[in-house]
């Protein structure tokens, strides 16, 4: 029945009349196919009989799609030498492409028992089948693509958004679609992100995860998903009955709504854990290829993620199990960019960090992935792991010190205005000298990963306790204000403060150079309770709260406002960075001013609380074919009056955004009294 197939590709692959196993270990001594039937029961075992430079291969005659299956591998068993071959362990594919039945926190999944007397790890000869997925084998069959959008770098703006977060509260959906990839996918969500703006959402991991052991223990979920055991299928949670075509149909519908598909995706270290984690996959078909070990203990894991393993990036076959994946997504699947987790891990070889690794250099050269988008979040908790604007000229990077300027310029920090200004700037202290663009810099106030932004303005200190750490979990300094009472206020005062500094920091997020990220359902004032590491709520808490769409409708359509000033206006979005004067023989200036309309020297900007940025462009080479974009932002605890010299700028500014209500211009030509704690966004196209 079995024949011996090939090595090429890795993988279960169907060509019609059967199906060709093929599987990558330089540790087994020899390797079984299990095949399961309809009702997931063991049906067949046979004997990988090739073996062709470590890849171990068998072709199934009449298999086909719909065939589960796993493997089982033979070889050494020694914990303390990184050895963890153990054939009662059903493992999965690295390379399937679907997975069937959930994952059971159970002794068996275990390759171990701990020995009381000699203190040593030993076999555990317990059959982990009944606990663990099952892969499924997939057909090849081709779909028929929607266009993609294509948005050019200066024109994004991301939504970042959790599949299932997103879509559990959503009051239109059918139950059926709530918490699942075809939530993501119903009109009235289609609709809504159409409405709002945004070019390209990233979702936070689909690929299959499981929930950690010490959640399970607790009686809690994995919302966010960054504990992977496979880096090619889709989520079971996420499919519910469906199979993979829904991730298919999923981004079809979100590009036909001209809206890019960007995942977030953690290749830096898998579910399995540390040592004492259960053996699933990676563990034990190779465990010292697909993990970074110690140098003088191989049997304990390099931990630079603190997630209890590191992926191997420095070994040829993950390196190209990476690629294989993108590559999958980004054709097969249609998926326009990735969002890599913990990124500098793929840049990390033994001793340090390298934007030359081969690892990044296999990504960004690869023929698949041109004009795919990539972004890094440039740091790890590792030695020396954070690297942000260390990424290779085609990457972008989430840009935390922009978050943290905003934050704190918001706030009122003594001596922020200068930090602050170099964000809105674009950040060419970080991303210019290596020849980037604005576009490099991800900007953010809020990601899933802290405080929401009405959390912000409402918490000094994080309430993590649904955790079950004690609250020790999640970020401790949170640049937030709370403006007079933790939580919830009754208080008008309090209310409209917190209410403004939303704007303001979305204001500054959209009037920003660089390529803006929002979190999905800032725009709503969706809280968390103060919970700043929800990763572990998948509940009310962690669920985003729709309510605020008619509660306070008014401050959604000012966002939105806010998203169609940033498209219709490319002065707020510039493709280089601009550090002339306007008049000069650039095609673009900006200027920086006190609010009296004088030069800001850099002498002014620790003490300075409140000024003014003038981005200035030409259509053409007269005056006339000018534009320009001015904007107020005072930071200070008292009505200003801001001027704008005339002469260069002309007289016909007209205002497109005020955080505080319609601007006031005063008696004086180009003069506008500007409220405490706002920002105003002005337009005009030259002299009048």
């Amino acid at each position: 029945m079995i024949e011996t197939g090939r090595p090429a590709p890795l993988g279960a692959t169907w060509d019609g009349a059967g199906v060709n196993f093929a599987i990558y270990s330089s540790a087994a001594e020899r390797i079984e196919l299990c095949l399961f039937d309809a009702a997931l029961r063991e049906s067949g075992r046979y004997e990988l009989k090739g073996c062709s430079d470590d890849v171990w291969h068998a072709y199934v005659p009449g298999c086909g799609p719909g065939q589960a299956y796993g493997y089982r591998v033979h070889g050494t068993y020694d914990p303390h030498d990184g050895l963890r071959c153990n054939p009662n362990k059903l493992l999965i594919d690295p390379y399937a492409r679907q997975l069937c039945g959930e994952f059971t926190w159970a002794p068996a999944v275990f390759d171990f028992v701990n020995d009381a007397k000699s203190k040593k790890m030993r076999h555990n000869h317990a059959d982990s089948a009944e606990f663990v997925p099952k892969c499924v084998v997939v057909g090849n069959a081709t779909v028929e693509r929607a266009v993609r959008p294509r948005i050019p770098w200066p024109e994004t703006i991301i939504y970042e958004a959790n599949v299932r977060g997103y879509t559990m509260h959503h009051p239109e959906l059918k139950e059926a679609e709530r918490g699942r990839l075809r939530g993501m996918c119903n009109g009235a969500i289609l609709e809504y992100l159409k409405a709002l703006g945004i070019t390209s959402i990233e979702l936070m991991p689909v690929h299959a995860f499981i929930d950690e052991y010490h959640l399970h223990h607790r009686g809690l979920r994995n919302l966010w998903g960054y504990n992977s055991i496979n880096f090619f299928t889709p989520a079971q949670r996420y499919l519910g009955d469906d199979d993979i075509h829904a991730f298919r149909e999923m981004v079809d519908a979100i590009h036909d709504a001209g809206i890019e598909v960007i995942l977030d995706v953690a290749f830096n270290h898998t579910g399995e854990g540390d040592r004492l984690g259960p053996t699933l996959s990676f563990r034990g078909i190779d465990n010292l290829a697909y993990y970074r070990t110690t140098s003088d203990d191989p049997g304990e894991y390099v931990n630079d993620t603190g997630c209890g393993n590191t992926i191997n990036v420095d070994h040829p076959v993950v390196r190209a199990l990476i690629v294989d994946s993108l590559r999958y997504w980004a054709t097969d699947m249609g998926v326009d960019g990735f969002r890599f987790d913990l990124a500098t891990v793929l840049g990390r070889n033994e001793h340090d960090f390298s934007s030359n690794h081969p690892m990044l250099e296999a990504i960004g050269g690869d023929p698949a992935l041109q004009g795919v988008k990539l972004i890094a979040e440039p740091w790890d908790p590792g030695p020396g792991g954070y690297r942000l604007g260390s990424f290779p000229a085609k990457w972008a990077e989430w840009n935390d010190r922009f978050r943290d300027a905003v934050r704190r310029f918001w706030r009122g920090d003594q001596n922020s205005a200068a930090e602050f200004a170099q964000r809105l700037h674009g950040s060419s202290d970080l991303f210019e000298q290596s020849g980037r663009k604005p576009s490099a810099s991800i900007n953010f106030v809020t990601s899933h990963d802290g405080f929401t932004l009405a959390d912000l303005v409402s918490y000094e200190r994080r309430h993590n306790e649904a955790n079950g750490e004690h609250n020790r979990d999640g970020h401790a300094e949170n640049y937030s204000c709370n403006y007079g009472l933790e939580g919830d206020s009754n208080d008008p005062e309090i209310i409209a403060i917190r209410r403004r500094q939303r704007l303001n920091m979305l204001a500054t997020l959209l009037l920003s150079q660089g390529t803006p990220m929002l979190l999905a359902g800032d725009e709503l004032g969706n809280s968390q309770r103060g919970n700043n590491n929800a990763y572990a709520q998948d509940n009310a808490i962690g669920w985003l709260d729709w309510a605020g769409a008619t509660e306070d409708s008014e401050f959604l359509d000012l966002v939105r406002a806010l998203i169609r000033l940033r498209r219709e206006t490319p002065l707020l979005r510039q493709a280089e960075f601009v550090h002339e004067k306007p008049g000069s023989d650039a095609p673009n200036g900006i200027d920086w001013m006190h609010p009296d309309g004088t030069t800001l020297a850099e002498a002014d900007w620790p003490h300075a609380r409140a000024f003014t940025v003038v981005l200035s462009g030409r259509r053409g080479s007269a005056a006339s074919t000018s534009s320009h974009v001015a904007i107020f932002l005072n930071g200070s605890d008292r009505e200003l009056e801001f001027r704008i010299p005339g002469g260069r700028y002309g007289n016909a500014w007209q205002a497109a955004f005020s955080s505080a209500g319609e601007p006031c211009r005063t008696t004086a030509r180009n003069s506008w009294s500007v409220k405490d704690l706002s920002i105003v966004c002005l337009r005009n196209h030259g002299p009048d």
